[in-house]
């Protein structure tokens, strides 16, 4: 499994949201709570995404290396602020490759994803649903993974003007359909809102003073962090969050 989390609020340091937390992503990546059997630590590469101006495409730093080890990446996080992010520490699936290409955020334009989980039975179980890709997208994947193919098949939806919320919904439902007993918690940022779903493993919330921050760990003891329940589309912004389940594919 992987940690991730985004913002959206007044800016901030990356360094103050991914590094400087007691349980940020700089401490999940070594002692994470909650890995589920996926496991035991994220030291298979890291990124973090940002916006160097509000409503333009987004920047991304991304390494194949743990995040601890990045004396580049502090020190850059330390300066760069930014009024969104979405950032992760990845543990590579058995048999995933670990390169700086593999690692999230996955990104095009002002759209930046991340994937907590496993896709079960990949690459046969998917194969049905990666063929109704252009073969351009799928020669074109920044790495063979799971997580990887996900971004293509949300993107793909976001380019045929799919409302954000509705085509993470309904690539976990198709995807969930397809691979039973995968973990499909999926995160997404335009610079402005967060999408994101929680699909056999956990995400919280945490809102107030104009920001909202979603973990798959809260970062800190806040007593303001809630729960996202199993199996549901969280729908954020910088006012607030909220929550709305998932439909299976098929369910009436």
């Amino acid at each position: 499994m992987c940690r991730h989390l985004a913002y959206v609020g007044p800016p901030v340091t990356l360094s103050a949201l991914v590094l400087e937390p007691p349980h940020g992503l700089l401490h999940q990546s070594y002692a994470p709570a909650d890995m589920r059997g996926g496991g035991t630590i994220n030291a298979d590469g890291f990124g973090a995404g940002w916006y160097p101006e509000p409503g333009r495409d987004a920047a991304r730093y991304r390494s194949g290396a743990p995040i601890w080890g990045d004396p580049s990446f502090t020190a850059l996080a330390a300066t760069v602020r930014s009024g969104a992010v979405l950032a992760a520490v990845r543990s590579a699936t058995v048999g995933m490759p670990v390169t700086t290409s593999a690692a999230a955020p996955f990104g095009e334009g002002r759209w930046l994803f991340s994937h907590n989980g496993v896709v079960r039975g990949w690459p046969g179980s998917i194969a049905p649903l990666a063929a109704a890709l252009p073969v351009t997208d799928l020669v074109t994947l920044d790495a063979p993974t799971d997580a990887a193919l996900l971004w293509a098949l949300v993107r793909h939806r976001l380019r045929a003007g799919v409302e954000p919320g509705a085509a993470l919904a309904g690539v976990v439902a198709d995807v969930a359909a397809a691979a039973p007993g995968s973990r499909l918690n999926l995160l997404l940022t335009d610079g402005s809102g967060i999408w994101a779903t929680t699909w056999e493993h956990a995400l919280s919330v945490r809102c107030g003073e104009g920001s909202t921050l979603v973990a798959s760990e809260p970062t800190d003891t806040d007593p303001s962090w809630r729960p996202v329940p199993e199996r549901h589309l969280l729908v954020a912004g910088a006012a607030g969050a909220t929550v709305h389940p998932i439909q299976p594919t098929g369910a009436s």
